[in-house]
């Protein structure tokens, strides 16, 4: 990320943030007002980091230099020749150029964002299609848009994995069925010698369930205590998952 001309440390502190929160590390400043300072320190919540490592540079040149694609963020059109996309268009790019080299996604100030010689150094523009009526961003949120694109591009729309589930295995749901079926047939809530379709309906319950083993050992110790009652001295429902009795 290239910010230029910066006039809020805030904003600096409040962008190392929301790089960080996607994964992005490098910050480069161009002519901030003031930095390093103790506002963007603030405003980094725990992303200190990125500002320590943060560069500074005098000139939108050197803060492009080596790079092998440039990205304008505008809140504007711009009579200009370069190509104007979203910044979800430019994120798909700017993943797949990565691989050949660095890439840069560059914001201008806060009051007027890049001029229009800045743009040109860029080799396409780029905006957050909002609300054409009202397209006033801040500058840090306007970095976390980006930046959440570009993760997005690069990782997929899909959400965090799930820790590995110790699933119960067709011993434990055929333990649990014979369990059950001696529960109710005792209780009285369905005949064994005219059972209709109650059992099939709750093997059908439990599969779509995909229990986990202490999930069927709640329930066991659940059919276990309407089985016998509560042990004297003890509350109802106070087994520990996995120590209820007669789960065997």
């Amino acid at each position: 990320m290239v910010l230029s001309h910066t006039s809020h440390p805030g904003n600096i502190g409040s962008t190392a943030r929301a790089m960080k929160t996607m994964g992005l590390s490098r910050l480069v400043l161009v002519n901030p007002k003031r930095f390093p300072d103790p506002e963007a320190v603030a405003l980094s919540s725990n992303a200190e980091d990125v500002l320590v490592a943060a560069q500074v540079v005098s000139s939108m040149g050197e803060a492009l230099a080596g790079t092998v694609l440039s990205v304008a963020a505008v809140g504007h059109t711009y009579d200009l020749s370069q190509r104007l996309v979203t910044c979800r268009t430019a994120a798909s790019e700017i993943v797949v150029t990565a691989a050949a080299g660095d890439v840069a996604i560059v914001f201008g100030t806060e009051s007027t964002g890049l001029s229009a010689d800045e743009v040109r150094l860029c080799n396409f523009a780029a905006h957050i299609p909002g609300n054409p009526a009202y397209t006033s961003l801040n500058l840090a949120a306007a970095v976390q848009i980006f930046a959440y694109e570009a993760r997005l591009a690069a990782v997929g729309d899909r959400v965090r994995d799930p820790a590995t589930p110790d699933l119960a295995t067709h011993d434990d749901i055929e333990r649990l069925h014979e369990h059950a079926a001696r529960v109710l047939a005792n209780a009285g809530f369905y005949d064994p010698a005219n059972p209709k379709r109650l059992l099939p309906r709750l093997r059908r319950m439990v599969a779509k369930a995909r229990l986990e083993r202490e999930e069927v050992q709640i329930l066991r110790g659940m059919l276990k205590l309407a089985e016998d009652g509560p042990h004297p001295g003890t509350v109802a429902g106070r087994n520990t998952p996995g120590t209820s009795r007669g789960n065997g």
